[in-house]
């Protein structure tokens, strides 16, 4: 079937580390050629995560050999399937965690065990903003912060895509969430998708009125998107044997270690990019038996056609106010 499919596509390239204008659409990039226990996927639509944003920029840990196609979670349809795969055959719907040759593409290589069926009840859209966000929230919670049914979590930044899918798992599990948001919309969508309270973290007292909804015991796990800024005034949050999860991170603070020591809490950093097959697996499972009980309801924010990739980039950044996950149509 792949020989009459087409030989090019429409996809986005990064010839050299920089700006969102590095960001090069192209309409004569060959459709990549999924080699053994790979599939190949028509991409309909592309999650945008701040990750891919640092990696373009060339200061991050991880840089790819250029030139590349960024995104990682892409969802769509089954286009090809290369040798070995059983899970998949052409037609299916499905989404990634993450691909082999890059999402912000019309067709998109993936490895088989990186992907997942899509169920009918969600659609593409909601299929992009599962992978990173979901499975990040997942191995924040439980993974790495051993949260447990009955324990309080603070959702630190909770209005974007790994906020709200943290904001419904917690909310799911047991837990008694709380979220700070930039804007009242922001507060809405986070009330909407499972958080007890919200705050205005642009309030100048938000964190005393933290304070008065925990009470002199703390909160137990504070999941923190922008640890640069509020990882002080965590530490002061936590209760005893808290744990502050870094989930993500755009500059440098001080903080005074002596604020662990008064209630042995912990800093913890989270990164999928390390997750064992075992924990994908794991994240996999907990995700789709989310879907399926009807609870897992991803929240689509902003949408961009690809050749508005650079305006996605610089957004995502920029605008604070998120209300769910970024997305490219396709």
């Amino acid at each position: 079937a792949m020989t009459a499919a087409r030989t090019v596509m429409k996809a986005v390239r990064v010839f050299e580390f920089g700006g969102p204008e590095v960001l090069k659409l192209q309409s004569d990039v060959l459709v990549p050629v999924p080699k053994e226990n790979q599939v190949l996927i028509k991409v309909h639509v592309c999650g945008v995560n701040p990750v891919e944003t640092y990696i373009r920029s060339g200061t991050y840990a991880r840089k790819p050999a250029l030139p590349y196609i960024p995104g990682s979670d892409v969802a769509g349809v089954i286009e090809g399937v290369g040798e070995h795969v059983t899970a998949f055959k052409e037609g299916d719907r499905v989404f990634t965690l993450e691909t082999v040759s890059g999402g912000y593409a019309e067709y998109a290589v993936a490895a088989a065990n990186r992907v997942y069926p899509l169920p009918d009840k969600l659609d593409f859209r909601q299929g992009a903003a599962i992978g990173v966000p979901y499975f990040t929230a997942y191995r924040a919670l439980f993974q790495k912060g051993c949260a447990k049914a009955g324990e309080s979590v603070l959702v630190h930044g909770a209005s974007g895509g790994v906020g709200l899918a943290a904001c419904q798992i917690a909310r799911a599990c047991g837990l008694k969430v709380l979220g700070t948001a930039g804007t009242e919309e922001g507060m809405n969508v986070i009330l909407r998708n499972g958080a007890h309270q919200a705050f205005n973290h642009r309030d100048p007292d938000y964190i005393e009125r933290i304070k008065k909804c925990t009470g002199p015991g703390g909160v137990d796990i504070i999941i923190e998107m922008l640890s640069n800024v509020n990882l002080d005034a965590d530490l002061q949050l936590l209760s005893p044997a808290g744990r502050v999860m870094v989930v993500g991170c755009r500059g440098r603070i001080e903080i005074n270690p002596r604020d662990t020591m008064s209630k042995e809490s912990s800093i913890i950093g989270v990164s999928l990019f390390l997750a064992t097959e075992e924990e994908r697996r794991e994240c996999a499972a907990a995700v789709l038996d989310g879907i399926e009980a009807g609870w897992l309801k991803p929240v689509v924010g902003s949408e961009y056609p690809l050749d508005k990739v650079a305006k996605a980039h610089e957004d995502i950044i920029c605008c604070p106010g998120a209300q769910g996950k970024m997305v490219l149509l396709l």
